[in-house]
């Protein structure tokens, strides 16, 4: 399994124990753009387990990002659910409460694409943030990409921003 590490981050393929850390995430306010609040235990556990799924088909997904001594800070990775859910592959993040603002998620969200480059060949990449989200959309412009289109994501309105080409930059 890859294991990406920053300057203060490891990044790695998530394992049945950040279940509670992710149940948690779930529950929090902090879903609001990425499909609201999953209270019911069931179905925190099946979106959990999906994140398993999207690793063992595509072989990429969502990493764990934690800090060295393992306190885990949030998700960041790269999605491309099938059934045409997904015009194509996403870098996507989400920080758990109370790790905003240090910049994990742009340090982590420039490893994993340059990851998803080099190691699985998939980009250059899109990420789909809803226009009210100001905190991903200034993410989104920080990391260099740029609004492409505007378009719906699971009955909501998302704006496509595309991120820079790493070929263009080698």
């Amino acid at each position: 399994d890859p294991v990406l590490e920053t300057e203060r981050l490891i990044l790695r393929v998530p394992s049945e124990e950040d279940f509670e850390a992710v149940a948690t995430f779930m529950t929090s306010d902090r879903t609001e753009y990425l499909g609201g609040v999953v209270t019911d235990r069931w179905q925190q556990w099946r979106g959990f387990l999906a994140t398993y799924g999207h690793w063992a088909l595509r072989g990429y997904g969502l990493f764990q990002v934690t800090l060295g001594d393992g306190t885990r800070v949030g998700r960041v990775g790269i999605l491309n659910h099938g059934a045409g859910l997904w015009p194509e592959p996403e870098l996507g993040w989400h920080l758990f409460d109370g790790h905003e603002g240090k910049g994990y998620a742009s340090e982590a969200a420039l490893a994993v694409r340059d990851w998803a480059w080099r190691e699985r060949g998939v980009g250059p990449l899109i990420s789909q943030v809803h226009p009210d989200n100001t905190a991903s959309r200034r993410l989104a412009e920080r990391l260099g990409a740029r609004v492409e289109r505007e378009t719906t994501l699971l009955g909501d309105p998302a704006l496509i921003y595309r991120h820079p080409d790493p070929a263009r930059s080698e």
